[in-house]
């Protein structure tokens, strides 16, 4: 497993919410995660393609990528050293694990590489302090063909709004804020590095699915 810097303060609070959860975190979460297979089934890889998952988490999404699209190489990165472990435990020697800040981390230096053919952030951007610079950074790791694969919690306005008050309630609880710029944000980022731009609402708005684009070159 590959080490970087990353954001003391970050890093501590994760570590500290995870120490315990990371070992029920799956369990629970199948319940209120949802469009991360649907994120997954999109990714439409080819063998030996590279794919990058920024806060990787527990690894749940790399195993499910690795059933599904099988001859991937799969690498991980997250902030918590908790998680890691989680992640390591679960895929072995079939992921190249990494810690680091999504805001702000080497790939080159972590990962041997600068580039990637798809980059996935599942329902993380909605936990990063600063998610603009992460979604920033992972913009730029996309290789020319390959695409940034995003999915995070919508507006939820198809939920009536007393569920919305209270769903919004829990997931503070879990240190989760709703990014109701998420999807301006990664349309101007786009605009930014010359990606092409897709999004896709959930069911009752519960979440978004968002993919930028890398046209490849010519």
């Amino acid at each position: 497993m590959n080490h970087a810097a990353s954001s003391p303060d970050h890093g501590a609070l994760m570590d500290s919410v995870y120490r315990g959860q990371r070992h029920i975190y799956d369990l629970t979460r199948k319940y209120f995660l949802f469009g991360r297979d649907r994120l997954i089934g999109d990714l439409a890889c080819s063998d030996g393609d590279s794919v990058l998952e920024i806060a990787c988490g527990t690894g749940r999404n790399l195993h499910r990528i690795r059933a599904q699209w099988p001859g991937v190489e799969l690498l991980g990165l997250d902030i918590s050293q908790e998680m890691l472990k989680s992640a390591q435990h679960r895929l072995g020697n079939d992921a190249v694990l990494a810690q680091g800040d999504a805001t702000s981390f080497d790939a080159q230096a972590l990962f041997g590489r600068a580039k990637f053919d798809r980059v996935v952030i599942s329902f993380a951007l909605s936990m990063i302090p600063d998610w603009k610079a992460a979604l920033a950074q992972a913009a730029q790791l996309v290789a020319p063909g390959g695409a940034l694969h995003i999915v995070d919690f919508g507006d939820l306005h198809g939920i009536p709004g007393p569920a919305r008050m209270a769903l919004n309630g829990w997931l503070n609880h879990f240190h989760v804020t709703l990014r109701h710029e998420l999807l301006q944000t990664a349309a101007s980022v786009a605009r930014q590095f010359g990606l092409r731009h897709r999004a896709r609402r959930g069911f009752l708005g519960y979440y978004t699915l968002i993919r930028l684009e890398n046209p490849p070159l010519r």
